[in-house]
């Protein structure tokens, strides 16, 4: 990998360490959600979900289709999509170990 991609997949994963990115991402993990849709699932501000959502869309993390007066938006990358949806069954599966194993 050359020095450019390197920042850039270290700037992906500065976002995703934000736990409320984070939060927004998985939302968006399955389908496509608007806006305040997310912002109400979450407990946040329309305007503090968008916020987020402009700095994941500009690193490529989610994508957004406007239908009507509405935006959606879902991870429409399939790598990243498998890799989150990897990792959390990993969280899952180390959650369910006895203690000791």
């Amino acid at each position: 990998m050359g020095e450019d991609e390197i920042v850039e997949l270290a700037e992906m994963f500065r976002l995703m360490s934000d736990p409320t990115r984070l939060r927004i991402i998985l939302a968006c993990l399955t389908k496509p959600v608007a806006v305040t849709e997310m912002a109400q699932g979450l407990g946040l501000s329309a305007s503090l979900v968008s916020h987020h959502l402009r700095l994941l869309r500009a690193a490529r993390l989610l994508q957004a289709d406007r239908q009507g007066r509405q935006v959606f938006y879902v991870v429409g990358d399939d790598h990243i999509r498998s890799m989150l949806t990897d990792m959390v069954d990993h969280v899952a599966e180390e959650a369910d170990e006895p203690d000791g194993a």
